[in-house]
């Protein structure tokens, strides 16, 4: 990415590399990749905030060697833990800033980042919705739960009682309003 585009997400644009099956050399070749252009990113960021990576490093509690190999690829082993704790650090120090002086995908990025990132201090993540009526997320629970031969036949008894609801409920309704 050159210092002129736009990073695309908070820490990273790019999902992490998809490995083909094969030898270790091309699984460690593609990570790096990956790796260097997610601390290239995230140096960028803390530098647009300016931040030292010593003062990143403490707001993130990690250490700043840790953001250090991060920031060089460095460290292809880093715990998930540390990128999230530097990437929520990240995200709420972007969020004080003016929204004038970030781009549109950047802003994106950080609303993003904020529903994926621990909230607060804590490194709890927020409860997001999964679909639109709390209820639907219940059906679907309901038949993964069941088990896959008689998932047809609970298909069946829930399009019956829709049926029979979507019929009686008009009748019930219109006998309590007159």
């Amino acid at each position: 990415m050159s210092r002129h585009q736009s990073p695309r997400a908070v820490g990273h644009s790019a999902s992490p590399p998809d490995i083909p099956a094969g030898g270790r050399g091309i699984e460690e070749s593609a990570w790096r990749v990956w790796m260097r252009d997610l601390g290239r990113r995230q140096r960028r960021l803390r530098e647009f905030l300016g931040l030292s990576q010593e003062q990143l490093a403490r707001l993130a509690g990690v250490s700043q060697g840790a953001l250090s190999r991060l920031e060089t690829a460095k460290g292809l082993a880093t715990p998930l833990l540390i990128i999230l704790k530097i990437n929520a650090v990240l995200a709420r120090e972007l969020r004080k800033l003016d929204p004038a002086l970030v781009s549109t995908e950047l802003r994106d990025a950080i609303e993003l980042q904020a529903a994926l990132s621990p909230s607060g201090d804590a490194l709890g993540f927020k409860d997001l919705p999964l679909a639109q009526d709390d209820r639907i997320e219940e059906l679907v629970r309901l038949y993964r739960g069941t088990p896959e031969r008689h998932r047809a036949g609970l298909l069946s008894v829930v399009r019956a009682m829709a049926l029979g609801l979507s019929k009686t409920l008009p009748l019930v309704l219109a006998g309590l309003i007159a």
